[in-house]
């Protein structure tokens, strides 16, 4: 993305205040929300000058967080040219969301089994939310949330090395994830089948919850390689 576009595109972002303390790990939680919301597209360039002033921190901090989602695959470290936000193939896309198909089930089948209840009210009350997000047509919102009920269903299946595993590789799609609720319909169908999601494991029926959460994923696989396709195509239309 040219400088000149990203300064307007970076205004537009609704960002939360940077705080000094664990400034780097602030400062790399804005980043993914850039790259997450698309102010920082893949394979961008990341401008030091223009994040700096934007985030208002100096370069020390800003060099942290790159290292920092450089290791979750966010981001790529171009030795003496700074950094770029990481581009996946259309390869790397498929393969990535088929392991994180069977992860997500493997996190619904448990956290059926091993959630609290009050875990479970806060998977209602999350999901209610999320509804009402949808409803106002506020996509940050929407996946803000989204991403916290994920995560807690991570939490509630109770196994550290599964949801280490799960976070590693799901960061690297949540840009993707993000971009396919922009079509309406694909985003009420998501809506919907998260809805279930969420009766199924209040229910514990740690199957039903595992099947939905894998359909879940493959539906989202299929629609992001659309959008790439579409993208592919007209890439190639104006070159």
């Amino acid at each position: 993305m040219p400088d000149e576009m990203l300064v307007p595109a970076l205004a537009a972002m609704r960002m939360p205040a940077i705080e000094r303390m664990a400034l780097h790990e602030a400062v790399a939680q804005s980043l993914r929300d850039l790259i997450i919301e698309g102010a920082l597209a893949p394979g961008s360039r990341l401008n030091e000058r223009v994040l700096c002033e934007h985030l208002g921190v100096s370069r020390t901090p800003l060099r942290e967080a790159y290292r920092v989602l450089a290791a979750e695959g966010l981001v790529q470290l171009l030795p003496n040219r700074g950094a770029q936000v990481t581009a996946l193939t259309h390869d790397e896309v498929a393969h990535t969301f088929e392991l994180l198909g069977t992860l997500e089930g493997l996190n619904g089948e448990l956290a059926a089994q091993r959630a609290t209840d009050a875990e479970l009210a806060e998977l209602k009350r999350l999901t209610r939310e999320m509804k009402a997000a949808h409803a106002a047509n506020d996509l940050p919102a929407y996946y803000k949330l989204n991403q916290a009920i994920h995560a807690l269903i991570g939490t509630a299946a109770r196994n550290p090395v599964l949801a280490e595993t799960y976070r590693t590789v799901n960061a690297r799609l949540q840009a993707l994830r993000f971009r396919s609720n922009l079509n309406r319909d694909k985003w009420k169908l998501a809506m919907k089948e998260h809805d279930a999601i969420a009766q199924a494991l209040v229910a514990r029926d740690g199957a039903l919850a595992a099947r939905l959460l894998r359909e879940h994923v493959a539906n989202k696989r299929m629609v992001v390689l659309g959008q790439l396709a579409l993208a592919r195509t007209a890439a190639q239309a104006s070159a």
